[in-house]
Formats: C-alpha cells, structure tokens, sequence
C-alpha cells in the first residue's frame, strides 16, 4: 500500500520538486479513510480540493433523483481526479463513492494554485491528464450506447490501465468481479460470464480477487 509521501513521489511533478518545495506540498495534504460504500464527495458541493487514491478504488459518478446511477469511470490507487473543478472553481459535477476500503490525498487549493504557478512539470501533468481524461469519457459514451455487454466489459477493464492517469499500476490489478459489474452497470454474474469469455479470448487472466491483462490493446478493441 501506497503512503502519501509514496504518491506524490510517483508522479512526474512530485519527483521534480525539491526538498523544500515537496514538505511544502505534503504539509498541504492530508488522508481520508473512506469506508466501502462510503462517499468521498459529492455532487454540487464545493471544491476544495484535488483528490489522489492512495489505496483503494473508487468510482466517479452521478445518481439521479429517480435512483438510476451513470457511471463515469473508477480511479484505482495512483491515479488522481478532479482538477477540472479546481481550474473553474465550480460545484463538483458528479459523486466519487468508495467501492472498498479506500484512502484517499486530498491536496487544498494554496499548494494546488503553488504547482500551477511555479511548476511547469505540474502544467505538463494535468495537460496529460485533462488529454487522457477526455478521451475516456468520449469512449465512455461510445461504449454505453454502441457496445454490448461483453465488449463494454472490455473497455471497462481496460481503462483501469491507462499509463498516463494510473502510471505504475502494471499489468495485475486488485479487483472483484462485483466490482467491476458496478463501474460497467451490470450484476457481479453477467460480469463473471464476459470475463470468462474474455479469458477463452486470451485477452486476460482471471485470478483470486482480481485479473491480469495479457492483451491491453485486444481488450481496448473487442467488440469493434
């Protein structure tokens, strides 16, 4: 398990800051524990601060009045979020709910606005991310409303290793089934079912309380 320090060290811009500039970083930041089901935040409240998994995994999305839930992705631990809402200094546009035991960084925004001033490996970073970040919503859409089951399985899988906003995670992740029928909005049994299939495919390899990708860009085009 990841500690703070471990994560801000693991990004690009942490590893460039010196020693004083990293204290002053990491004195502005501070770990919640969120229990599973549990909310990190939620919709329409103030942004004060961008988040960073630090172990857990956790899934980003909006729950209507009317119980129906769009899920946008899940963010396993290394991977950061919501500096869309930090740079508008707006309402948070969607609820982050814990899927197990997470914790999480929370970086306020003195330290945030600091990076954004004097680190130009920060810019470059959240550029990167802010890229890659559009890039998997637009999939999104694509594969809720043009995919089948298996394949939106696929995708699903498949965005929990992207290199750029989950650097490090390598090619086993920590994951149920359950858990990945939630981020895909199917039962933990239809996923069991693709999975499967995807395994015959020699895309992935199912194991104990989680898979290994064998085939990254296979996953990323099943069913295309």
């Amino acid at each position: 398990m990841l500690t703070l320090s471990e994560l801000l060290h693991s990004t690009t811009w942490g590893r460039e800051l010196t020693g004083e500039e990293f204290a002053r970083i990491e004195a502005g930041t501070f770990v919640r524990r969120i229990p599973a089901g549990g909310f990190v935040c939620y919709k329409g409240e103030p942004v004060d601060y961008w988040l960073g998994v630090i172990d857990g995994l956790v899934k980003i999305a909006s729950h209507g009045g009317t119980g129906k839930t769009a899920t946008f992705t899940g963010v396993p631990a290394g991977g950061w979020f919501g500096e869309g809402s930090m740079l508008k200094n707006e309402p948070r546009r969607y609820d982050v709910v814990a899927l197990r035991d997470s914790q999480v960084a929370c970086m306020s925004r003195p330290p945030f606005q600091w990076l954004l001033d004097h680190s130009i490996p920060f810019n470059r970073f959240l550029l990167n991310q802010l890229n890659e970040r559009l890039g998997q919503f637009i999939g999104r859409v694509e594969m809720d409303r043009l995919l089948e089951t298996d394949a939106r399985i696929a995708r699903c899988v498949a965005s929990l290793f992207n290199p750029v906003l989950y650097p490090g995670i390598g090619p086993q992740l920590q994951i149920s089934q359950e858990e990945i029928g939630y981020l895909a909005g199917v039962s933990r049994q239809r996923a069991n079912q693709a999975l499967k299939l995807l395994e015959e495919h020699g895309l992935l390899r199912v194991e104990y309380g989680g898979v290994t990708v064998i085939d990254l860009e296979g996953l990323r085009r099943f069913g295309a």
